[in-house]
């Protein structure tokens, strides 16, 4: 009799699928991007997810939001989150802490103790600060740029945050850490220019909750970002790498 993850066993061999369901992930923000990230990872049996984000489903987060229904509309993104993943896989492990990350709640995190940490948190001081103390730590970590304004899901890609020239989704987030001595930072990022006549970087500085988003290009961020988890995570140097 197959199992739930008999097709994915199919297609990564036994070994590799047991690497996953050993892996420790922890996602911050659990917005359009990342809600897609958790979705994938538990969908490629990931043993434990611990999953961050203060926020609750608002109307206007239904085009672009995996969790958002009208009848989730003022729910904890988090205790969605949960109650999804338990619903694909109830032996998964999924904590959650339903607060933002900065300099009052990164105490409450061992990034060590993660096989992964993904980024897909919306405020650039936030990514500065977990970008950072993940490389002090040791632990391996990816990014996501913000992406309002897009819709060209094709013009994303995984990239060294140092190595792309002057993408407009990207430069902000680079200014910042170069202050802070941080590179060679992976992360998602577009080359497409933003819709919008705001700039990227206008809604990067301001608040990206009132800039426009889209389902197709914050979907496949989030998918990029999971595959690009499960690549490293299944790698045969994936031993070797591991801090």
């Amino acid at each position: 009799m197959e199992s739930a993850f008999s097709r994915l066993e199919a297609v990564l061999g036994y070994e590799k699928t047991n690497v996953l369901a050993r892996s420790k992930i922890a996602v911050f923000g659990l917005g359009g991007v990342g809600s897609f990230v958790t979705e994938t990872l538990a969908r490629s049996g990931v043993g434990s997810l611990t999953l961050v984000d203060f926020g609750l489903i608002a109307e206007n987060e239904i085009s672009s939001h995996l969790y958002a229904l009208h009848s989730s509309i003022g729910r904890s993104k988090a205790a969605l989150a949960r109650e999804r993943i338990k619903d694909i896989d109830e032996d998964i492990l999924v904590h959650i802490y339903e607060t933002g990350y900065g300099s009052d709640t990164a105490g409450l995190f061992d990034l060590a103790a993660f096989d992964y940490v993904v980024d897909a948190m919306g405020d650039v001081a936030s990514k500065v600060q977990l970008i950072s103390r993940a490389r002090k730590e040791g632990a391996r970590i990816i990014s996501c740029t913000v992406l309002e304004n897009l819709q060209d899901p094709s013009k994303l890609a995984v990239v060294d945050l140092f190595r792309i020239g002057a993408w407009p989704s990207a430069k902000i987030l680079r200014e910042e850490l170069k202050k802070q001595g941080v590179r060679n930072v992976k992360i998602l990022a577009s080359q497409e220019k933003p819709k919008a006549s705001e700039s990227i970087q206008e809604a990067d500085r301001k608040s990206v909750r009132t800039a426009g988003s889209i389902c197709s290009v914050k979907g496949m961020a989030g998918m990029l970002i999971a595959s690009e988890v499960i690549r490293d995570l299944t790698s045969p140097k994936a031993e070797s790498r591991k801090k």
